[in-house]
């Protein structure tokens, strides 16, 4: 294992003005995007629309890795180019998603467990041939009455764990990503005593399973209110509290943590990791892992019409450059009036 290599790999995914762009939607979760904007889902308009992604002018400025989906990895371009290199070409890393997706956690009613162990190893082979350089496991923590358990945070976290262990001996960069749903009408902090829990059980599980945290990159969710709770918790609490809790359970030998959006609104996204970072010096790169929150102008925008790739490619562009100055703590509100 070349601890040095990851390492490198890691601080770069996260090292500001640059961060993650997730475009790792199953073909089921895209058909949903496509949906709204009238699109069939279709192999063709799926490449299309990555490929409009991916060849934003400027590209690499502020994307420092995609997480692609396993048909990606393998796709080509329009014109025989190979989306890993494609992406490549433009300076970022490519990545690929490996877990395999969330079922039912036997008797935990109501919570999920993360799939995808057996054969990863052959699976992590294959990827690092076609040229990924990082992976992705997300695990889903719920909030409701008696959620989360301890046995559904610890199984969670001991799957997280192993699939990192794995990534590693294959020379890949693991993303390791505890995601506590925003769903609900808890308040911000029943998210905050979760986060803090989540985090907990997964490094004490990466620990147990001897994973070099200097090869590892974090991908949380914020501190937030649930989405029905009646109180929102503004920009600045949203930040404090998500400061606190990395604070007290995430090593500083960690090299990056990028978020993911988790339902937030484009400007939201923003505005909390620029918070964050304002609030700075910090122990590790913080900065986006996002999806949604870099892609739902983008593909409103592209609307799957071939005549309107440069303007889907400007509206991407708007919002990835919005988040790298929110890596670097100087995004304001004036940013946005001033680019529209």
């Amino acid at each position: 294992m070349d601890i040095e290599k990851l390492n490198r790999i890691a601080i770069q995914m996260g090292q500001a003005p640059r961060g993650i762009l997730a475009a790792d939607e199953s073909t089921s979760t895209i058909g949903k995007r496509f949906a709204s904007i009238n699109l069939s889902n279709v192999e063709d308009h799926r490449r299309a629309y990555r490929e409009m992604l991916f060849r934003t002018p400027g590209f690499g400025k502020y994307i420092s890795g995609v997480i692609l989906y396993d048909e990606t990895i393998r796709q080509k371009a329009a014109d025989g180019t190979s989306m890993v290199d494609l992406i490549r070409s433009e300076g970022a890393l490519p990545g690929i998603k490996v877990d395999m997706g969330t079922k039912p956690l036997p008797g935990a009613d109501g919570e999920v467990i993360t799939e995808g162990l057996d054969g990863l190893g052959a699976r992590l082979a294959e990827y690092a041939n076609l040229g990924a350089a990082f992976t992705k496991w997300r695990a889903v923590i719920n909030i409701g009455k008696g959620m989360p358990s301890q046995y559904a945070l610890k199984a969670n976290a001991e799957a997280l764990a192993r699939y990192a262990a794995l990534a590693q001996a294959a020379g890949l960069v693991p993303i390791v990503e505890p995601e506590v749903i925003m769903d609900g009408d808890h308040d911000i902090d029943t998210c905050f005593d979760v986060t803090e829990a989540a985090l907990k059980a997964l490094y004490d599980s990466l620990w147990d399973h001897r994973v070099v945290l200097e090869g590892t990159v974090l991908k949380p969710n914020m501190v937030v209110s649930g989405t029905e709770n009646p109180r929102q918790a503004g920009i600045d609490e949203v930040a404090a509290k998500t400061l606190k809790v990395l604070k007290r359970r995430v090593p500083a030998a960690v090299p990056s943590v990028v978020f993911l959006s988790g339902g937030q609104s484009d400007q939201d996204a923003t505005a909390h990791l620029s918070a964050m970072n304002a609030a700075g010096p910090l122990p590790w790169h913080l900065s986006f892992s996002y999806g949604r929150a870099l892609q739902a102008s983008a593909i409103k925008t592209w609307a799957g019409k071939p005549e309107n790739v440069a303007a889907g490619q400007k509206a991407f562009a708007h919002r990835a450059h919005m988040n790298g100055l929110a890596a670097l703590g100087k995004w304001t509100a004036n940013d946005e009036r001033s680019a529209a």
